[in-house]
């Protein structure tokens, strides 16, 4: 399943994956307990593929940066979790993407790819990271 698939909505916690599209919204299923609801066209959604990272020099794809922490981990869920302190978060991050904007990206935006990278390791989505940027390279050519 790509990234396209799955979706963060604001003031609900964990990912979703959508299940079908309805005439108001959609039906998703949570990637915690598997429970569905409907949302509607007025909830802030936001599509994992459509989200990016800023760094100093260009924004980098939500997709490359999981992609990153997967390498860091060797496909393991993280050795630091989203609850750790400001200052580790940080570091962390900083091992994972040097140029990141310390600026524009904050502790709370570092502690969502922490949660999502693990939630969707849980839910064996992380291979679609490799899936996808196979199929993005084979549209260009």
């Amino acid at each position: 399943m790509s990234l396209d698939k799955i979706l963060a909505i604001s003031g609900k916690p964990g990912l979703f994956e959508i299940v079908t599209q309805t005439r108001t919204g959609a039906v998703v299923e949570s990637l915690l307990d598997k429970k569905r609801l409907t949302v509607g066209a007025h909830s802030n959604i936001s599509i994992l593929s459509e989200i990016a990272i800023y760094t100093l020099t260009e924004e980098v794809p939500l997709r490359d940066v999981l992609k990153k922490v997967k390498d860091k981990e060797n496909g393991k869920p993280t050795s630091i979790s989203h609850k750790d302190s400001k200052d580790t978060l940080e570091e962390y991050f900083f091992e994972i993407l040097p140029e990141y904007d310390e600026d524009r990206v904050y502790a709370s935006d570092i502690k969502k790819v922490i949660q999502w990278y693990n939630i969707l390791h849980k839910n064996n989505l992380l291979d679609s990271l490799e899936s996808e940027e196979n199929s993005d390279t084979s549209e260009e050519e």
